[in-house]
């Protein structure tokens, strides 16, 4: 909040002093023919005082026009009415400081109309200089305010849409594979109880895949090395699980320090187990093809599959992934074929897109 009113002050404070100027330049450059006996250090003086002295009314006109313009809430002919009254007000003013202060007092002389004739303190001419003045001045300040609360109002959708995809994208990943955790539990408690010697190394990468999903899951984005690597650690525990499974893991990668949204890439190797692997009977296979060049990531997998595994299997999780792409890297390219024995998802993005920022 102190932010947005120190925001508003700032760019009325520069409305007024560029105001200020201008109007200044334009009386000072009138006033060579208005008043061509006078110097011109003494025109500059005399044109500096006159237009402080008619800020002293246009601002209280600006900011009240503008109370009633958002505060006031009668209905629209009781504000219409309030709006005359004031301009009416600010007009009278500034045609008595006009008449009665500055051509008497700064400029030494009685205020003429064009023909030299003396002018009254108020008539049709005068009057509608006067209004048209005023008019200007409310115009740019009500043109300025507006446009800075638009753009106010557009940084907060900004901001609502970037914390609504935030607690989308958290709940997304919160959706991933729970199971995994319980049957790795199992897994390790039966090896515990044949004291099998791989069991240490099964907790060391349990316990990493943890400290990923936790900590380094909870940031925007990580290094592909460091996605890559979980990927690793899961592939190992699913190779004790699965004893007739046969792995195959591909990378090239040229830049490992790329950034990447973090669980996007194990959730297909966790749907390839889930609705794959895990439902083979005899023996299976996993083969996982990471690449990438110049900024362009081609990530494919290809995993058998029961021929009388359930053809919607993978509906949800995949509907989960698609959601987290269109999120996150909107123009990326993602092809799932099912066969008949097997699954082969393609997986194409380029961080250089800047729609992915």
């Amino acid at each position: 909040m102190k932010s947005i009113i120190k925001s508003k002050v700032q760019i009325h404070l520069l409305f007024w002093i560029l105001y200020y100027i201008l109007e200044a330049y334009l009386d000072f450059y009138w006033s060579r023919y208005q008043f061509p006996d006078f110097t011109w250090q003494i025109r500059l003086q005399n044109t500096l005082l006159l237009e402080l002295g008619y800020l002293l009314i246009k601002i209280p006109l600006a900011y009240l026009l503008l109370y009633v313009y958002e505060k006031i809430h009668f209905n629209k002919v009781i504000k219409c009415i309030l709006y005359i009254l004031i301009i009416i007000l600010a007009v009278l003013g500034h045609r008595f400081f006009t008449h009665y202060i500055i051509y008497p007092y700064i400029y030494g002389v009685t205020e003429t109309l064009g023909d030299k004739q003396p002018s009254g303190f108020i008539n049709g001419l005068v009057a509608f200089n006067s209004f048209m003045d005023l008019i200007f001045m409310v115009g740019l300040v009500f043109g300025v305010e507006i446009t800075r609360q638009k753009n106010m109002l557009k940084e907060q959708i900004s901001q609502l849409k970037s914390e609504k995809l935030d607690q989308e994208l958290t709940m997304l990943k919160a959706q991933i594979n729970p199971h995994f955790l319980f049957n790795t539990l199992n897994n390790i408690y039966g090896m515990a109880l044949k004291k099998a010697d791989e069991t240490p190394d099964v907790i060391l990468q349990l316990s990493k895949i943890m400290r990923y999903n936790i900590y380094e899951a909870a940031e925007k984005s990580i290094s592909i090395e460091k996605d890559i690597e979980n990927i690793k650690d899961f592939l190992q525990i699913q190779k004790i699980r699965h004893h007739h499974l046969s792995v195959q893991l591909q990378e090239s990668i040229d830049n490992p320090s790329q950034e990447i949204s973090p669980l996007i890439l194990i959730q297909f190797v966790e749907n390839a187990f889930k609705h794959g692997v895990s439902e083979s009977l005899g023996e299976s296979f996993i083969t996982i093809d990471i690449k990438l060049a110049d900024g362009i990531l081609t990530y494919s997998i290809e995993n058998s599959k029961e021929e009388r595994a359930h053809q919607h299997s993978t509906k949800i999780g995949l509907k989960n992934i698609r959601r987290q792409l269109e999120l996150l890297y909107p123009k990326h390219r993602l092809t799932v074929e099912n066969k008949t024995d097997r699954y082969i998802v393609q997986l194409k993005i380029d961080f250089n897109d800047t729609s992915n920022l």
